[in-house]
């Protein structure tokens, strides 16, 4: 079986890093084709063995990316595409039927209620989701949170396949050595209270409780980790607040587990997430765990999760909480149930089970007249409405 991942960009985001720890882990001959941006995880991709093709694509309206990606498709001769992130699901899906590739799966790993990747989910938005959502065999969501979101969104119950994201525990396990070379690099104290928030700088992650909470609390340094378009606003607000010198921004690693070693607690307030990975990573670090919202906590018994309680995204209450922690000690937890449930290697089992059903028998598809795979919606038809949704 050959599988060909098409993904937006592979910058050190969530859904990239998910891709890239699954792939050591399927059987499946798999490429991996980036649009745009290929970033440092594709490094880390193609020093693991996995060849990555770059699309160069130059911004949403760059319908070249169509032909490039069905011309890759056809001479790579693939069983299956497997689409990740809301652009990559639009044309690869497109250019996936115009290649009469066999099989097409997708994994939403971002929507949420009114938005999908930071984009605000209008009419048209989900209208073209919709419109490609049908030229695929199934749409995987990462939680039932996802999936009932999906459902809202208009894809049909009967082509959505729960599938949770997966970590690999043991490449999180903390090392108090590598902790303790991050903290030396980013200039934090060894003896320093560090408060861990991971995730992309953007405004819904709501890094800035994070910052009001640390301004009462002198013996904390907050280490953040990630990259967006917030990052300068949440500098700026830093600064208004007077804890500049308390606050590291790490931007995108490819060393989690470091960072993670160096943190003392992790915090999420964010209040609306697709699955929480990097809360089940930093439970496989064996830090306590303060969040505002995780399904895939949310959708395990309480008792999988001993090292994790849920907060009000709000300062005052996030501050008492890390009070709290920060007066007992620094502490390291043997990691809860929840992070063997989610184990990558039960992830790339589920997936190639359902890669292996949606392909079923090798059996050539019926044609209309117009040439186009029966029972599926012509392809340059869904390429139009790329065209007219981006032009919107």
């Amino acid at each position: 079986m050959k599988v060909l991942h098409v993904i937006t960009g592979l910058a050190a985001g969530g859904a990239e890093q998910q891709l890239r720890a699954l792939l050591p882990h399927l059987t499946a001959r798999c490429e991996v084709a980036a649009l745009t941006n290929p970033g440092g995880v594709a490094e880390a991709i193609r020093a693991e063995g996995t060849p990555v093709h770059h699309l160069d694509m130059r911004g949403n309206l760059d319908l070249r990316a169509v032909g490039r990606l069905v011309r890759l498709m056809r001479s790579g001769r693939y069983d299956i595409v497997h689409t990740h992130l809301y652009r990559a699901c639009v044309y690869g899906r497109v250019a996936a039927r115009l290649a009469r590739v066999p099989a097409v799966v997708a994994t939403e790993h971002s929507i949420g209620e009114s938005a999908i990747e930071g984009r605000r989910a209008t009419v048209g938005v989900r209208a073209l989701y919709r419109a490609t959502a049908s030229m695929g065999d199934v749409t995987i969501a990462v939680s039932r949170a996802v999936a009932e979101r999906l459902v809202r969104w208009g894809v049909p119950r009967s082509r959505i396949e729960v599938i949770p994201n997966g970590v690999d525990g043991a490449a999180f396990r903390h090392d108090p050595r590598l902790g303790l070379r991050a903290r030396a690099r980013l200039g934090i104290a060894p003896d320093a209270f560090v408060v861990g928030g991971v995730g992309r700088l953007e405004p819904g992650k709501r890094f800035d409780v994070l910052l009001h909470a640390v301004k009462g609390f002198e013996e904390a340094v907050l280490l953040l980790a990630g990259a967006g378009s917030a990052r300068g606003t949440l500098e700026d607000l830093a600064r208004v607040l007077g804890v500049e010198r308390r606050v590291v921004f790490a931007g995108e690693s490819m060393d989690m587990p470091a960072l993670l070693s160096a943190m003392d607690v992790l915090a999420s307030p964010s209040q609306e997430e697709t699955f929480g990975l990097a809360i089940v990573e930093g439970l496989a670090a064996g830090l306590p765990v303060l969040y505002a919202s995780c399904p895939a906590l949310d959708e395990l018994p309480s008792d999988a999760v001993p090292g994790a309680r849920r907060i009000l995204p709000d300062p005052d209450h996030l501050r008492a909480e890390l009070r709290t922690l920060a007066a007992a000690g620094p502490v390291r937890l043997p990691p809860p149930r929840a992070v063997a449930h989610y184990d990558i290697r039960r992830h790339a089992a589920q997936l190639e089970a359902l890669y292996a059903r949606v392909l079923g028998p090798a059996v050539p598809a019926a044609a209309d007249p117009a040439g186009h795979p029966a029972g599926r919606p012509a392809a340059n038809s869904a390429a139009n409405s790329v065209e007219q949704e981006e032009h919107r």
